[in-house]
């Protein structure tokens, strides 16, 4: 008996500070995209220093909102998680959201570090789909590679809600990038 087995998906954590943000809409986004892409995606968010079980705030529901294409989400759903032990064993890529968060995973989960990086680089860096997500992000050797702020996506923390909005922009542009990159 011939047959195909369906690729298991992808597991993507998304990482910021607080889970509160940047992450969370990243990974609203990443889930969408890979709707829309047809992509089996897993997709979990989680803060390098959080709050255990904090809902999604006001300014980031906002922001998520201003992205038409994402409809109307389940945002009741989550809450804040700090990054550990599970959340880096399950994942194929952790993607973070500034170069501070790289460096929590290199320091806590140095088992880790070859599959973390920011969302920027990996946009930069990934190559499209050829072969297995674990092997083209082992491929690229990311333990070693040097950190660069520059990549950051600014923390809209404190901001009103036009800088979350603005980092939803930023973040949706990011997102459709490496979601065709997987």
């Amino acid at each position: 008996m011939s047959g195909t087995v369906d690729a298991p998906p992808a597991r993507l954590v998304t990482v910021c500070t607080g889970n509160a943000a940047r992450s969370v809409m990243a990974a609203y986004m990443l889930e969408h995209w890979g709707r829309r892409l047809g992509l089996p995606l897993q997709v979990a968010s989680a803060g390098t220093h959080v709050v255990e079980g904090q809902p999604m705030g006001m300014r980031t529901r906002a922001a998520l909102a201003s992205i038409p294409e994402l409809g109307e989400l389940a945002v009741a759903r989550h809450r804040s998680t700090q990054l550990g032990p599970t959340e880096v064993a399950e994942a194929d890529l952790i993607v973070a959201m500034e170069a501070d968060h790289v460096r929590f995973v290199r320091r806590h989960h140095p088992e880790a570090a070859n599959r973390c990086a920011t969302i920027r680089r990996l946009c930069t860096v990934l190559e499209p789909a050829d072969g297995s997500l674990s092997s083209r992000v082992e491929r690229l050797g990311l333990a070693e590679l040097p950190l660069d702020p520059s990549e950051d996506v600014a923390d809209p923390a404190g901001g009103d809600v036009e800088v979350y909005v603005a980092c939803a922009q930023e973040l949706w542009s990011l997102t459709e990038r490496l979601a065709r990159l997987l």
